[in-house]
């Protein structure tokens, strides 16, 4: 559990130093936009590009992979009818609220987490190439797709915008490599360099959107919370646990599905949301909550099937 305390608090003290630049107006007004797409179009791609290139692509053929796919799309699909019909929210905020209830910390919590806990990080593969190969662009299709009319049109064009999106296209060309006969490393070394600084980036840009006065309608409603935070925290792991039971997963291998669908929404959400204008307040806020609570769930997860 070490390893979850670790990583908690250095993504704590991250968002830290992001409140506190951001309460001093050290960088001035409209940083945050710019940190966003900086994240959002040269972090972020090189960072997946890397990882997607030298990731083993049938590890979505296993159990594992199936457990992972369905329960995360199930949650996503619940959160968005549930936004889109019962809460009349619009398509942006529907799908950046989808997002916060299924789209999960892999990176800095997840990986740390594989390796001390689990002894391997392959674990997080799956969930990793599922959000950033499905979730993630068929979420960005439906942002683009806003404003483009009805139909199948505008499907069409927010297909087309959408593979011009610089995640799309690095994820893209990650699965390219990684069907390929392995690269040098130092081809991949300027992008790993620079996709490390998507995570701390991402925070200290979460901490400057905290640093300004929250009002009332700088706030997540109430009922988009409590949906997104009750899928991410309860419904998913749950879910991952009884799926993985029925295909006949036990041990570490049920551990780690469950334990990877305990995690927290990932800092990416907000990013995402900033980059399209749209469910700010839900990103953030799910974020925050399902981080907190995600020390007492995963030792929960890790007393039952650890």
């Amino acid at each position: 559990m070490g390893a979850v305390l670790t990583s908690l608090g250095t993504m704590a003290a991250i968002v830290v130093v992001g409140w506190l630049l951001g309460r001093l107006k050290v960088l001035g007004d409209g940083a945050q936009l710019v940190i966003a797409k900086l994240v959002f179009v040269v972090a972020t791609p090189s960072l997946l590009f890397a990882t997607i290139a030298e990731s083993d692509l049938h590890l979505l053929l296993t159990r594992t992979a199936l457990v992972t796919v369905v329960t995360t799309a199930t949650v996503a699909a619940i959160a968005a009818v549930v936004l889109r019909v019962a809460l009349r929210r619009n398509a942006g905020e529907s799908t950046i609220g989808a997002l916060s209830a299924s789209y999960l910390n892999v990176g800095n919590l997840g990986l740390p987490l594989a390796v001390y806990m689990l002894g391997d990080p392959v674990v997080i593969v799956p969930t990793l190439l599922f959000q950033l190969l499905v979730l993630a662009p068929a979420a960005f299709v439906v942002m683009e797709s806003r404003g483009s009319g009805r139909g199948g049109r505008a499907v069409l064009t927010g297909i087309g915008r959408s593979l011009r999106n610089p995640i799309i296209i690095a994820a893209l060309a990650g699965v390219v490599l990684a069907l390929l006969p392995p690269l040098p490393i130092w081809l991949l070394n300027p992008f790993h360099l620079v996709g490390a600084a998507a995570a701390p980036l991402a925070l200290i840009m979460l901490g400057m959107t905290l640093s300004g006065p929250q009002s009332k309608g700088n706030r997540a409603p109430v009922p988009d919370l409590a949906l997104t935070v009750s899928l991410r925290t309860i419904v998913h792991p749950v879910a991952a646990w009884a799926l993985g039971t029925w295909l006949g997963l036990e041990g570490a291998v049920l551990f780690g599905v469950v334990a990877m669908a305990a995690l927290p929404t990932a800092q990416n959400v907000l990013v995402y949301a900033m980059r399209y204008g749209t469910g700010q307040p839900i990103a953030r806020d799910s974020q925050l909550i399902t981080t907190v609570l995600a020390v007492p769930l995963l030792i929960l997860v890790s007393l039952a099937l650890g």
